[in-house]
């Protein structure tokens, strides 16, 4: 698999895990009947399963792999913020993850 398929990969599992941790968050701090909360809850538990299996499936060492995705994760998490929670990242978040960015691209790019 080429680095770019991997990336794609990766960016789907950014978007299940990112997906599923809001819609935890979402059954957590709803108002909604306990009966709807669990089945939010069971959505979310459903998504994070399906991320731990996609997460997994490139064949690059677990270390590379994960240090990949959380720059991808990170990317996901913030469009995930804004588009269901209305935040906007604060300018420490993106300096931050400029730096987060950064290594990802080394992890991925660089060749021995």
């Amino acid at each position: 698999m080429n680095s770019l398929g991997v990336l794609l990969l990766l960016t789907l599992a950014a978007t299940l895990e990112a997906g599923g941790d809001a819609l935890a968050r979402t059954a957590l701090h709803s108002q909604a009947v306990p009966m709807l909360r669990l089945g939010i809850f069971a959505a979310a538990a459903l998504v994070l399963f399906i991320y731990g299996v996609t997460v997994n499936l490139p064949p690059w060492d677990f270390g590379r792999l994960l240090g990949v995705y959380v720059s991808l994760f990170f990317v996901v998490a913030q469009i995930i913020n804004y588009a269901a929670f209305g935040t906007r990242p604060a300018p420490q978040i993106i300096a931050g993850g400029a730096l987060i960015l950064a290594g990802g691209l080394v992890m991925t790019f660089w060749k021995p």
